[in-house]
């Protein structure tokens, strides 16, 4: 439930109230007050979904002045005994109070530049000590959460001046980010990359997913109530941030080192990330009653909403496209992991020896051109069998190749077996 403060000139007072009381306001009250002149004061109590119908039918009064409180308010009214079910109805953030909010984390940019300058050095440090948890330190102040959800608010209203503001904001926190981490390398002379750097820009198979779920979920902590979300809004912003954080970092380094094998990668990321967040954000933010046009709020033109959303769909389209048309380049995390399974299966299918570990996992760089897969490989022989340890290795060598060159696997396998003697 949210309160309204309503001025208006004296005698329009009742008018309101009447009004207020047509959309079930509650506790509403009404009193002469002083202003540039004599005004009625009235102060009403609506529900959430009440809050732009409201306004919509007070809009034409004279000299209207709305102060809306942005926090949740309770309202009590007898009977007493009807108190907990009045506690417990709460609904959902009107439009109006979310395209607002939207509006109004576009101002600072000092602080907001800051932010994306510390996130930075946080997320070098993180990467260059090999320190995972100084990665999720950066992706708490990385402020490229806003940006994110006022670009997908933007989409689903159709303001071309907040979309454009929204993506200005975005790309600048990248690029903020990014000089930093390419500053320190350079500053430190960084030489090489560090296993956590070539570890972070493995792409799955699946990373659209994380975008795609970032959205969803800030876009739904943004129009839940208060005291409805279970979430608060600094977890639903690290998870937008979770993936955007580190491939900034790592576009930023990878470009001091010269390895631009990861700084495409990690620009595909980023792209991947604005893509996935913008269509499920906006599609939450329609859902939830964000439109074109709404009270005291004109710039709303429906072309913007369709090109914003086919624009967004096509570059998803043509990332994925180029994800899986250059495998597995673009898929190398999940594909260690099926060349992992297709290892243990081919173990199994020679049946000299019982799998004890297996690790797969794609070098960096890439060997004069071909896409290398490294495996190790640890067995132990079965009791029956009674060949050399290099002869059971060289088959199970030979059957790994084969089951991965079927399975059409465009690498380069490199294969280590070590069998170990039973205790």
């Amino acid at each position: 439930m949210r309160q309204l403060i309503i001025q208006v000139p004296q005698g329009c007072g009742q008018t309101v109230l009447d009004i207020a009381k047509s959309h079930n306001a509650t506790n509403a009250a009404q009193f002469e007050a002083r202003g540039s002149g004599l005004i009625d004061l009235v102060i009403v109590h609506v529900s959430n979904r009440q809050v732009e119908k409201l306004l919509a039918e007070l809009q034409d009064l004279p000299e209207l002045q709305i102060t809306l409180l942005p926090a949740g308010v309770i309202a009590l009214q007898p009977p007493a005994s009807e108190a907990p079910q009045q506690v417990t109805n709460v609904e959902e953030r009107s439009p109006i109070e979310i395209f607002l909010s939207g509006l109004q984390s576009v101002g600072s940019w000092r602080g907001f530049l800051a932010y994306a300058a510390a996130a930075g050095f946080v997320v070098w440090i993180g990467l260059y000590a090999n320190t995972s948890y100084l990665l999720v330190a950066a992706m708490l102040i990385a402020p490229f959460a806003g940006p994110a959800m006022n670009a997908a608010i933007a989409t689903a209203r159709g303001d071309r001046i907040l979309l454009g503001r929204s993506l200005l904001r975005y790309f600048a926190a990248l690029a903020v980010t990014i000089a930093t981490t390419f500053l320190l390398s350079l500053i430190l002379r960084q030489e090489i990359p560090t296993s956590l750097m070539l570890d972070s820009s493995q792409v799955s198979a699946v990373a659209v997913l994380i975008p795609l779920t970032a959205g969803a979920a800030g876009a739904l902590n943004l129009v839940q109530s208060d005291r409805s979300s279970l979430v608060s809004g600094a977890a639903a912003g690290m998870l937008v941030a979770a993936s955007l954080a580190p491939p900034a970092g790592i576009v930023g380094m990878g470009g001091a080192l010269g390895r631009w094998d990861l700084v495409s990668d990690a620009v595909f990321l980023l792209l991947l990330q604005l893509g996935g967040i913008n269509l499920s954000a906006s599609l939450i933010f329609r859902i939830y009653g964000l439109s074109t046009k709404g009270t005291r709020y004109q710039r709303g033109q429906k072309w913007v909403t369709r090109s914003a959303l086919a624009i967004t769909v096509l570059v998803l389209i043509g990332l994925l496209t180029w994800q899986f048309s250059n495998s597995p380049n673009l898929q190398r995390s999940s594909r260690a992991q099926q060349a992992n399974a297709e290892v243990q299966k081919a173990i199994e299918q020679v049946g000299l020896a019982q799998l004890v570990e297996s690790n797969a996992r794609f070098t960096r760089p890439n060997i004069s051109g071909q896409n290398t897969l490294l495996s190790i490989v640890y067995v132990q022989r079965k009791p029956e069998v009674n060949l050399s340890d290099e002869e059971i290795g060289s088959r199970i060598k030979s059957a790994v190749k084969e089951r991965l060159k079927e399975q059409g696997f465009n690498v380069t396998p490199s294969i280590d077996v070590t069998v170990l003697e039973p205790g």
